[in-house]
């Protein structure tokens, strides 16, 4: 095991390897939020050459921006996924050169980096002067009722474990990108939300998705029998009348520009030169 905390960097690897050959099946997730990051990007106006993809489960991301023209270098922290895509790294290890990238993407893997500060870092210095960074990943309002469910496993079987990792808030992500030296960031969240018919079926997608938990060993225990079925029941008592449970994903978008002194800058605070009273008028 890792001796750094909280992520145990070897069971990242092997859960992203396991999910190699079954990625497919639950890819859902990822292609959504791809699209919306390419729909986000063509609303900048400016030319993109050479983009680093971070988290490439498959090609689908990337065969969108070479549809554009974009030259593209993909890495992974699974051996197996990142073998596919040409590099195999952890983000707060980074083999990559200064400023050698206009554009890096990020699509689930940011919410479970061990030094993310270091990460977001070394991606501002993988980018040139004004390169754009686009991430989005898993936040604080994801998955309410797997976590419902896991406490009820717990309090059946009379103890507590963390078995879903501490995730990032809307705030959090954007000091995290104002820290690691990004220009003009901006930060927000969607709630995605998809219906399983079980528990064991949301958990298959998440396993097929290399996305559950990676915790450090002293974190993990695992789930017995019995405490196994509360989760179940608690699971089921939330769901319809057609017997699916509604699950939520809130998906937490991150831009950021790498400073460059031709950016414009936000007004210097007190600069106005009309006060928001004599804007809104005398009160009614």
């Amino acid at each position: 095991m890792d001796s750094e905390t909280p992520f145990d960097r070897r069971l990242r690897r092997q859960r992203r390897d396991q999910a190699a050959n079954k990625f497919a099946r639950a890819d859902y997730l990822h292609h959504l939020i791809a699209n919306e990051l390419m729909e986000r990007l063509s609303l900048v106006t400016r030319t993109f050459r050479k983009a680093f993809i971070l988290g490439a489960p498959d090609q689908y991301l990337e065969a969108s921006l070479q549809q554009k023209g974009v030259e593209v270098t993909a890495a992974d922290p699974g051996a197996k996924f990142g073998t596919a895509a040409g590099i195999q790294c952890d983000e707060d290890r980074l083999p990559i050169a200064d400023e050698a990238f206009d554009l890096v993407l990020s699509i689930g893997l940011l919410d479970s980096v061990n030094d993310l500060p270091g990460a977001l870092a070394l991606i501002r210095r993988a980018l040139k002067p004004d390169g754009l960074f686009l991430a989005a990943f898993a936040g604080a309002g994801s998955l309410p009722r797997l976590k419902s469910a896991m406490l009820a496993a717990d309090a059946f079987e009379g103890g507590a474990a963390p078995r879903i990792h501490p995730q990032i808030d809307i705030r959090t992500a954007g000091d995290l990108l104002t820290r690691a030296g990004f220009a003009l960031p901006v930060v927000d969240s969607d709630a995605i939300i998809i219906r399983f018919p079980n528990l064991q079926t949301l958990v298959a997608d998440l396993r097929s998705m290399g996305a559950t938990n990676t915790l450090s060993a002293r974190s993990r225990l695992p789930v017995r029998r019995f405490g196994l079925s509360a989760a179940k029941a608690d699971f089921a008592s939330a769901a319809d009348q057609d017997g699916k449970t509604a699950e939520t994903f809130e998906i937490i978008y991150m831009i950021g520009w790498a400073p460059s002194p031709d950016q414009p800058l936000p007004a210097r605070r007190g600069s106005g030169a009309q006060s928001l009273a004599s804007i809104l008028g005398p009160k009614i």
